[in-house]
């Protein structure tokens, strides 16, 4: 239901992540050619789940640039499940997407429809690859370099200049690569707002319902700003402050995960006869501390992968993300620190998943989505970047004094935006109306903050805030992915999209996921 965490690490571990309308202006329908012929047919031979699932396929040509919509086109690639007739009628379309940003999503109805139930059968489950993504009209770089593995030895500044080198060299490859001088400036959130609702209109429908998480959530929202009177039934889950720059949004995060480390080595304390990192939880934290410390020296050796500090930071994030992951992440920390105390080694699951991601040829290129929206938007939800390297370098440093282990990791240089040089001609999205909007938000996402799905919720004047009271990042469908669920959130959401009731006033949903 989610961006798989490995995903994300993999944004940061490339060095990637990690013209039009003004931002008040409301277009009453996409400046594109809206009644186009759609030809369904078979899904692409890779999509071998949708192809299985009986979904259809097709492309919706949309302009390049929504200020010319005379001029040159690209595609955007569409899956439809149509709906079902068991449960009454058919309700109209639901779309969604998964978050990233730069994640794929025609594959995403399959994970979404299980979670739905029976109103999954009120709507046809339309997904769709965002614009330069996937079987869309695809952006490509120039073919990245074997990026070079860490020395024996190292500095904290030899570290951070290794990412800057490996940020401009990103921004480089991608910005002088084929025609994307050309296409780059058009690879923004709002654009793909508009995609979304040129999508509506090929459909033939005259309203959009939508589920969308992480940056999903904000690009929903960003839909409602752009399409108030196309906007159906809205849900967004795990959302942002709209006042904040992505930037600011990633510093923001290294308060809530130092907590949620804090949580993590209180429970790994009482299993100190598992773990061996500590009977306290001042102890547990040493032992990560130590970990750390050492890295910025000497990386840690695991299979033959040398680990730097940054590396080890984003394993720990990725795996602190959810409750649930508590002894994975507890494993690991013993894996890492048997490793650098010189022990023999076999990496648990969780580390050998990452360590076989590190070693993917196509890591660099899987990542490029990322990129194009985090450098491309000027401002929220994915855009506002600072240009001097040295920025990031003193946030780095002076944020170890309260956010020593995830500091320098929230603070740093996680994307090429400080050397990306084609940038949106329109401004941020600025959030203020009263579509009715359905939120989901766990209390203690250590991703994206709780505060900041706050602020949107008092912005969006028609929304109910559905509060989780769980470490997780997600909260609609937990149970799909093998995590504990929480059912009176899936109510609300399944409730809402079946009869387009909010609930009367904003809800708590406990940790045994009774509602209040």
């Amino acid at each position: 239901m989610r961006v798989a965490p490995l995903l994300t690490a993999g944004i940061g571990l490339t060095g990637l992540l990690a013209g039009g309308v003004p931002a008040s202006a409301t277009p009453a329908a996409p400046a594109a050619p809206v009644h186009q012929r759609l030809v369904w047919g078979p899904c692409p031979p890779r999509q071998q789940e949708l192809n299985e699932a009986g979904a259809q396929c097709t492309k919706v040509t949309v302009p390049l640039d929504y200020a010319d919509p005379g001029g040159p086109t690209i595609k955007i690639a569409v899956s439809r499940i149509k709906a079902g007739t068991e449960h009454g009628g058919r309700r109209g379309v639901l779309l969604s997407n998964p978050g990233g940003p730069g994640g794929t999503g025609l594959a995403n109805t399959l994970y979404l429809r299980p979670a739905l139930k029976d109103v999954a059968d009120r709507y046809d489950l339309i997904g769709f690859d965002p614009r330069f993504l996937g079987e869309s009209t695809p952006i490509a770089c120039g073919p990245a370099a074997p990026a070079p593995a860490p020395g024996p030895t190292t500095t904290r500044r030899e570290d951070f200049e290794q990412s800057v080198r490996s940020a401009r060299d990103t921004a480089r490859r991608c910005l002088e690569h084929g025609d994307n001088a050309r296409l780059l400036p058009h690879a923004t959130s709002r654009n793909v707002a508009r995609d979304m609702d040129a999508i509506r209109a090929a459909l033939g429908e005259r309203r959009l319902s939508y589920y969308g998480v992480s940056y999903g959530a904000d690009l929903g929202a960003v839909y409602t700003q752009m399409f108030p009177r196309r906007a159906d039934r809205i849900v967004i889950d795990s959302s942002t402050d709209p006042a904040a720059t992505q930037y600011e949004l990633f510093q923001r995060a290294g308060r809530p995960l130092e907590e949620a480390l804090d949580a993590w080595a209180g429970w790994t304390a009482r299993r100190d006869g598992t773990y061996r990192l500590g009977s306290t939880p001042a102890e547990v934290r040493s032992s990560v501390q130590r970990l750390l410390d050492g890295a910025e020296r000497r990386p840690v050796t695991v299979s033959g992968v040398r680990l730097d500090a940054p590396l080890l930071r984003l394993v720990l994030r990725q795996l602190i993300q959810h409750e649930e992951y508590d002894p994975a992440l507890a494993g690991t920390v013993r894996d890492l620190a048997d490793a650098a105390a010189g022990r023999p080694v076999e990496p648990g699951p969780e580390l050998a998943a990452m360590l076989e991601l590190l070693a993917s040829p196509e890591l660099a290129d899987s990542m490029l989505g990322g990129a194009l929206f985090m450098c491309g938007d000027s401002g929220w939800p994915a855009g506002g970047w600072p240009r001097n390297p040295e920025t990031y370098w003193q946030n780095m440093e002076r944020s170890r004094t309260t956010q020593p282990v995830f500091g320098p990791l929230v603070n740093s240089m996680v994307a090429p935006c400080a050397f990306w040089t084609s940038t949106s001609r329109e401004p941020a999205t600025v959030i203020g109306n009263d579509v009715p909007v359905l939120m989901l938000q766990a209390r203690r996402d250590n991703n994206v903050p709780y505060e900041g799905a706050l602020a949107l919720h008092r912005r969006l004047t028609g929304s109910r805030l559905v509060t989780a009271d769980i470490r997780s990042h997600g909260v609609y469908g937990r149970g799909l992915d093998g995590l504990t669920p929480v059912p009176c959130a899936d109510e609300a959401v399944n409730g809402y999209l079946r009869d387009g009731t909010l609930p009367g006033a904003d809800l708590t949903c406990s940790r045994t996921g009774e509602g209040r």
